[in-house]
């Protein structure tokens, strides 16, 4: 028997390589994203009263990053 606890396959990377078109519309996605991200985040640091919260940066990041798959799996 193969004791795989100690020395486990390593994993392959899923999916494909981004290509360069792919990072093309991801930029042009986070920057058309950041000016809402930044009146959500506002609005939030507001209602909420913390500054905890994540910045209009990462929710844009995020933003596209939801975004630009869903062009590419057409």
């Amino acid at each position: 028997m193969t004791d795989m606890t100690s020395n486990p396959p390593q994993r392959s990377r899923a999916g494909r390589p981004r290509s360069a078109e792919y990072h093309v519309y991801f930029f042009c996605i986070f920057f058309v994203a950041i000016p809402f991200a930044t009146l959500r985040w506002m609005r939030d640091v507001i209602r909420h009263r913390t500054l905890n919260l994540r910045g209009p940066l990462a929710r844009a990041w995020l933003e596209a990053d939801r975004v630009t798959p869903m062009i590419f799996s057409v």
